[in-house]
């Protein structure tokens, strides 16, 4: 049985230019001038350059509304009702000098120069190894799978991969028949040449091919790399789990001689395509989107507007609109005549949509970006960690008005440079923690503590989880021993039975 009910409902609906302003928030500045140029090429209404004044009194002249000439008796036909709507909107864009949609920030002058930073031109690493293979007289199917296997080591320097796979993808792609034997034996010419390491499968290998060709280029055979390449050949896990008392028993060697060995093996590089450029890498430079500069005590912030250039509506479109508005005086627009007119309407639109977007963006970040400044003063002041307050979003949404989620997108993936260097604007945000005093201070205060309670424990005997959360509620911290465990893993610090040095 079919029903009809009457209902009300409340429901909140993004308009098109605020889903535009939130996603421009979520741009970094590095990436800004990427996104204008792709809204140029899609909208050629749209285009770089100062906003020019029109005169006034020749729009008036061409744009005199079908009403007015009728009221003075000289209009003899009347024109369609949304030819009147078009005129008005020729007449309010034209009359609209409100703003001037300039969006050159005043944190450089037009007369500093434009710096590019040179980008070096330099060899790959895959291409400095290829050049070294071309030094080797090899049979040229060997020359082949050696390519190969060279097109396999990872940016590290390594070669995950295994014998077989290389040996299918030979056989695949080239048409080439070998053996997984084949391919060893020539992994092992690839990884006699520099850097030392190359060609490794893993860590113990990368070392002990390093360590072996230490020993080789010694006139006299060096005790502690020796002791070195048998400390990684024969007791690996050992010493990767830092056993140094079972490893002095397991070599038969003193404390002096396991710590000269163990220093031979710290000089080794685990990485050793890490001093290499890399095809596949990609280089990432921090744009700071903003910078704040401190004059005797004061902070002054600004935006940087770099890559942001000034925007404004295309001449040729505004002139389209004039050439329009006087070629229809006295008689009826045919439909392909609004077509055109609708279509230049919604190009210039959305060209002063993204305009008002762009300053709408830059006025919202640097409102999130001040209202930070001003809650953490003392530690732009003084750059001193231990200074910084309890801050969470809803914090500084509350002191500017803004949603949450706006504040989030402004916080993400954006940078502040200071004079103490340039800082992810997420890392200014923390939970906040109760000292014994009843004082709430910053999860952030007590990592710095604790890094540095790690930084001056005594090597040979680490402060276990235990301990450092008992030094913590000495110096007045009250925490538990897993938030110390999760500090510390969040900081990147080891347990300490693997910070334990000789």
């Amino acid at each position: 049985m079919l029903k009809q009910n009457l209902s009300q409902k409340l429901l909140q609906k993004l308009s098109p230019q605020q889903i535009q302003l939130m996603k421009l928030l979520q741009v970094p500045t590095a990436a800004l001038e990427q996104r204008i140029k792709e809204e140029m090429e899609a909208n050629p209404a749209l285009e770089e350059g100062h906003e020019q004044e029109e005169e006034q009194q020749e729009s008036d002249d061409i744009f005199v509304s079908d009403a007015k000439k009728e009221k003075d008796g000289n209009d003899a036909e009347d024109t369609s009702s949304d030819d009147m709507e078009l005129s008005d909107y020729i007449n309010d864009y034209l009359d609209d000098d409100t703003a001037d949609y300039k969006l050159k920030s005043n944190n450089y002058t037009t007369d500093e120069e434009d710096k590019s930073i040179p980008i070096p031109v330099e060899n790959t690493f895959h291409e400095y190894l290829e050049q070294q293979l071309g030094l080797i007289n090899l049979p040229e199917d060997d020359v082949i799978i050696a390519l190969q296997i060279i097109g396999s080591i990872d940016d590290d320097g390594y070669l995950r991969r295994e014998p077989i796979a290389i040996v299918d993808d030979l056989a695949f792609s080239q048409n080439v028949m070998t053996s997984s034997d084949k391919v060893v034996s020539l992994l092992e010419v690839i990884q006699r040449l520099d850097p030392a390491g190359v060609g490794a499968r893993d860590l113990r290998e990368c070392l002990l091919i390093q360590l072996e060709r230490k020993l080789e280029g010694e006139e006299q055979q060096h005790d502690g790399v020796k002791n070195a390449a048998t400390l990684i050949r024969n007791h690996f896990e050992e010493f990767s789990k830092k056993h140094y008392e079972k490893l002095q028993k397991q070599m038969g060697i003193s404390e002096a001689m396991l710590k000269e060995a163990v220093d031979e093996i710290l000089k080794l590089n685990p990485k050793p395509a890490s001093g290499y450029a890399s095809g596949n890498r990609i280089q990432h430079y921090i744009v700071p989107d903003f910078i704040i500069t401190n004059d005797n005590g004061d902070l002054t912030l600004v935006l940087n507007s770099r890559n942001a250039p000034e925007l404004r509506i295309s001449d040729s479109y505004k002139d389209m609109l004039k050439d329009f508005g006087g070629s229809v005086k006295g008689r009826r627009r045919n439909k392909k005549e609004r077509e055109a007119v609708m279509f230049i309407k919604q190009k210039i639109d959305s060209a002063k949509w993204f305009i008002d977007a762009i300053k709408q963006r830059q006025q919202t970040m640097y409102k999130t970006m001040y209202s930070i400044m001003q809650y953490q003063y003392d530690f732009f002041l003084s750059g001193d960690q231990k200074r910084l307050r309890p801050m969470i979003l809803k914090d500084i949404a509350e002191i500017t008005g803004l949603d949450i989620s706006t504040v989030s997108r402004v916080a993400n993936s954006k940078y502040v440079q200071t004079e103490f260097g340039t800082k992810r604007l997420k890392d200014f945000f923390s939970e906040s923690l109760q000292t014994d005093s009843g004082e709430e201070v910053s999860t952030l205060e007590v990592k710095k503590i604790l890094t540095e309670l790690i930084e001056k424990e005594n090597k040979r005997k680490p402060l276990s989880d235990e301990k450092l959360k008992d030094e913590l509620r000495k110096a007045g911290y009250n925490i538990a021993r897993r938030t110390v465990a999760k500090y510390r893993e969040q900081l990147n610090i080891p347990v300490a039975r693997l910070r334990k040095q000789l």
